[in-house]
Order: structure tokens, then C-alpha cells, then sequence
């Protein structure tokens, strides 16, 4: 019997590189298939994976990524817009390191670099359905959080002035999505406006309980918060529509704790790491999400302060393959339960 759960995955950002296999989508599909993955999240901003604009305007294209993947033995998971989504909202404060994300004759122009990334979300929306998928992962990008422990006081209405921002301009894109047949998975990371349960529930509401807002759920980014993540599956599960399945520890010292000290990750107290070297609870988690009837993907996002990017994508398959829950059809005490009897129900009850 198959897992409820489709996987392993392999989200591919994070190993993309200018050398081979790494440097085509052939050869990085391959490279993956190759370590057990079944599927790969693609970045859509990574042109030596993935051209968007081609993908909008030729069905061939389409076709012809289908086929690499296809031919690799894996299936496209996702699209991924981490990078346009941050800048549909960028605070100024940000304005300098963010243009790295967007092309080069848009740096120092916050206004095109907005429309930019309007433009390439409501592509990926095009192009994700042309490959037949149904959803997305994204960012929502930040206009509040340089002001998230602030000292002195925010103005009274600051932050409901950036998420009313915030409805208006992903509802549009939103809008967009739905009639696409896709929704979008927003990582909600710190950093983003949207970085927790409350700051998701708020972004929701200013977009008028869209049903394309959804959730890409990522526990590493818990339990350097020291959220609940386990509670989150129960509170937001029907929203969560894709899964990046990352690891990471917190070891709180006399020096430093959540905000660790403006350290390099190798010594902050809280550290992402390679899958089985964290804290987090991956048994429990794959069992709330089999429960509450998630069927799409788990997708390996490696980001590790120790270990190589190698290593932890060979070690990462086996791991989620061994998470994966086959759902029992039958209770495990059927074998004792007999046929219905409305007379012996209503003896049994006195009736």
C-alpha cells in the first residue's frame, strides 16, 4: 500500500551550481533520481534550472521539462517564487541587500523591482499550470519586521497600516493564482511579515480569507522560535498544502538564546541542520499530517551548518522514505468486532 504522504523530494535551490550535474536540469534530476528522490521542487528563479519566461509562451518547453524530469524517474513537486514573493514587499531598510534578487538594471529602483516581481509571481501561476501542478511555495515578503521588538514603541497603527499593504498587494496576485487552478504555500519564515501562526492569520484576513493562501509548513523555522510545531499541524493543517521537511536545534547558553548573538550559524544556539542531526520531531510530524489527510509532497530543503550539502541530500531519501506512513484501512481491533444486532444494541443498553 502506498504513503498518504508522496516522497522523498528534493527541493533543488540549494544544490544548484555552475559545474555539472548541477548546472542543467537534466543533469541535476539525475543526480537526484540517482539518491532515491522521487520528485524535485523547482526554483523558479534559477535560469540554469528553469526559464520562466519560456515556460509562459511555449508549450514545448513545458513539454520538453516534463520530459527531463520524466526520463530522470522523478515528477516536478512544486514551482518555486521564494525570491519574487520577497519582493512584492520589501521595507526600505532592505532595499540594498534585496536587489540582489531581482535583475541587475532594476537595483536601486524599489518601484520597477515590485512590479518585476508581480509580474514574475503571476507568471510561475501560468507556468505551474501548464505543467500540470497545483500548487506553489513562495515568500510573502516584509514591510513590518524591521520593527518587530522595537525600541522606542511603534506608532500605534504601524503594523496594521503593512498588513492592510500586504492584502492589497497579494490579493490581486492571489485572485490570479485561483483562476489558475493554483494556490500558493507561503514559507512562513522569519524574516517574512509572515513568520508564525498569528502573523498568518492576520496576512489571511487582509486578503479576505483567500483560499490560494496556504501554508508551505517548515518546522526548522518552529523550534527556532520556540513555536509549537506539532500544535500548528492541528490549528492549520487544513491550509497547509506543501511540506519542507528541515531540521535544526536549539541550545540556549548563559550568552545567548533566540536571537543568538548576531553569530555565524555555526555558533548561534539555534543552527539548522541535516536531516536526524536536529531536534525536531519528524515522527510526530509526518503522523499529524497523515492523520489530517495531507497527500501532497515532503521535499527536502538542506541548509546544514556542519555537514556538506552531498552528504545530507544522500542521507535526506532514506530518511523521509523511512517517514512515510502506509494508512491502514481497517481498525486494529476489527478482529474482534462482529455484524450489527439492533436487538442486542438496545439489551446492551436497557432498552
Amino acid at each position: 500500500m502506498p504513503s498518504q504522504i508522496k516522497g522523498p523530494a528534493l527541493f533543488l535551490a540549494q544544490f544548484a551550481g555552475d559545474d555539472g550535474p548541477f548546472n542543467s536540469l537534466e543533469g541535476i534530476t539525475k543526480w537526484a533520481a540517482g539518491l532515491g528522490y522521487k520528485g524535485v521542487q523547482i526554483p523558479t528563479f534559477d535560469a540554469r534550472l528553469f526559464d520562466l519566461e519560456k515556460a509562459v509562451t511555449s508549450d514545448t518547453y513545458c513539454d520538453e521539462v516534463k520530459g527531463i524530469c520524466a526520463d530522470a524517474g522523478v515528477e516536478i513537486t512544486e514551482l518555486s517564487t521564494h525570491l519574487q514573493g520577497q519582493l512584492v514587499a520589501v521595507n526600505p531598510a532592505y532595499d540594498e541587500a534585496f536587489d540582489a534578487f531581482a535583475p541587475a538594471h532594476l537595483h536601486g529602483n524599489p518601484k520597477g523591482r515590485q512590479e518585476w516581481a508581480v509580474d514574475q509571481m503571476k507568471k510561475a501561476a501560468i507556468a505551474s499550470r501548464k505543467l500540470g501542478l497545483k500548487h506553489t511555495v513562495s515568500f510573502t515578503g516584509s514591510l513590518a519586521f524591521p520593527y518587530l521588538y522595537p525600541w522606542p514603541q511603534r506608532p500605534a497603527g504601524l503594523i496594521e497600516e503593512a498588513f492592510a499593504e500586504l492584502g492589497r498587494r497579494w490579493t490581486p496576485i492571489l485572485d490570479h493564482y485561483r483562476d489558475n487552478g493554483q494556490d500558493i504555500g507561503f514559507e512562513i519564515h522569519p524574516g517574512e511579515d509572515v513568520f508564525d501562526g498569528a502573523t498568518f492569520e492576520m496576512f489571511v484576513d487582509a486578503c479576505g480569507g483567500h483560499e490560494a493562501a496556504m501554508i508551505n509548513y517548515d518546522p526548522s523555522h518552529f523550534l527556532l522560535q520556540q513555536l509549537d510545531y506539532l500544535a500548528f499541524i492541528d490549528i492549520y493543517h487544513d491550509r497547509i498544502n506543501a511540506f519542507h521537511v528541515k531540521d535544526a536545534e536549539f541550545n540556549p547558553t548563559g550568552r545567548q538564546g533566540v536571537y543568538s548573538g548576531y553569530q555565524g550559524w555555526t555558533n548561534r544556539a539555534g543552527r539548522f541542520r541535516s536531516l536526524g542531526d536536529g531536534q525536531v520531531d519528524f515522527g510526530s510530524i509526518f503522523s499529524k499530517l497523515t492523520q489530517y489527510g495531507y497527500d501532497s509532497w515532503a521535499v527536502l530543503e538542506w541548509e546544514c551548518c556542519i555537514k556538506s550539502p552531498e552528504q545530507g541530500a544522500a542521507e535526506g531519501a532514506p530518511f523521509i522514505a523511512k517517514h512515510l506512513i502506509e494508512v491502514t484501512e481497517k481498525a486494529f481491533d476489527d478482529f474482534a468486532g462482529a455484524e450489527k444486532d439492533d436487538a442486542q444494541i438496545k439489551r446492551m443498553l436497557g432498552l
